[in-house]
């Protein structure tokens, strides 16, 4: 249930029916736009029928919330979510893109792909220290050594920082580096994890499970969200199917059905939705066009030695060359973005 307060109540007029819904047993999400205030309402709310709330100043409305997912959904919060990162801006006009390589390796790798995403006007360094992989003898990642190479690359350039946590006991460890933490595919529905992260006041990049259906995205999100961090933002990264030619099926018609469904930013990883490199760049346009907020993309100086995922990265000249291609989209459908000059487009591909 949400409570709708309209602009002339004043604090202390909500905080009464906060007050009130406390007394009651249940919690409370706060939402605060230019013009009303919404008050979420989360718990059973059947002892709430006999409460005269419209009897409070400055209660407008009070509407049933029919979804799950109550914090995440549109009736909850009718207007977007905006994430800040250090100077970054998700959800908003401008588009952003998160680009890196699937694993840090070294430091050569990771400056050299760090200077060059963010000449290209890439906000967000990409990159991962610990790496769940399918195989137990894959390459894991170099872990807190990995950590404070991203953080020195991020720091030399400007960037801010997204890579993923796998469990609870990396959640200290991880946030003195990063400015966003990844929830990988995997661990979408690790529950426990979420309630530790909905926890924190840092971003949560949430990916969808290869398995799950868009509800049961939103309600991993909702775990985030009911601990109190309301900064989230859904990955779109492909789905599995009986399709077999590419890693997974990146379903872009996930992107408008989440931006119906929820206020959250929503962003899209066509190397993984892909697997191959060759279809990354038609994809992030698609993405870009389904109306993505950003991207989340692999890079690499050298794919074919990287250590991961190296067959759906992009060599930096290609994502030099997608970032040109990008242009006319992103104007097309009424975005933005800092892209370099075309002078300086063609003087970095060659």
């Amino acid at each position: 249930m949400i409570i709708v307060m309209n602009g002339k109540a004043d604090d202390s007029d909500v905080e009464r029916v906060i007050e009130k819904l406390h007394e009651m047993g249940h919690k409370v999400h706060i939402s605060r736009g230019e013009r009303r205030i919404i008050l979420g309402v989360i718990g059973d709310v059947e002892n709430l029928a006999s409460v005269p709330f419209y009897a409070f100043n400055g209660v407008e409305e009070i509407i049933r919330i029919l979804k799950p997912y109550k914090l995440a959904s549109r009736e909850f919060k009718d207007f977007d979510t905006i994430i800040k990162v250090k100077e970054v801006t998700i959800g908003g006009k401008e588009i952003v893109v998160m680009a890196g390589p699937c694993v840090v390796e070294d430091e050569k790798q990771i400056f050299e792909t760090a200077h060059h995403v963010k000449a290209l006007g890439a906000k967000i360094l990409r990159g991962g220290a610990f790496k769940p992989r399918t195989s137990p003898y894959s390459f894991q990642g170099l872990g807190e050594k990995g950590l404070k190479l991203l953080a020195q690359a991020a720091k030399e350039t400007g960037l801010a920082i997204v890579t993923e946590v796998m469990s609870v006991n990396q959640i200290d460890l991880i946030a003195k580096y990063t400015d966003i933490f990844q929830v990988g595919a995997r661990n979408m529905q690790n529950f426990v994890l979420l309630k530790e992260l909905g926890k924190l006041k840092k971003p949560i990049l949430l990916k969808r499970a290869m398995s799950a259906t868009i509800e049961e995205l939103l309600l991993s999100a909702e775990y985030i969200l009911s601990q109190g961090n309301y900064e989230v933002i859904l990955c779109e990264r492909g789905i599995r199917t009986f399709e077999n030619y590419t890693r997974n099926t990146l379903d872009l018609s996930a992107v408008p059905a989440l931006k119906e469904l929820s206020h959250l930013p929503v962003i899209v990883d066509p190397s993984h939705g892909t697997g191959k490199w060759k279809l990354v760049s038609p994809m992030a346009k698609a993405a870009i066009a389904a109306g993505a907020d950003g991207l989340l993309i692999e890079v690499h100086p050298d794919p074919k030695s990287s250590l991961s995922d190296g067959a759906q990265t992009l060599r930096l000249d290609t994502f030099t060359q997608l970032i040109k291609e990008l242009r006319p989209i992103i104007q097309a459908v009424g975005r933005e973005f800092a892209l370099p000059t075309e002078y300086e487009l063609e003087r970095m591909k060659n």
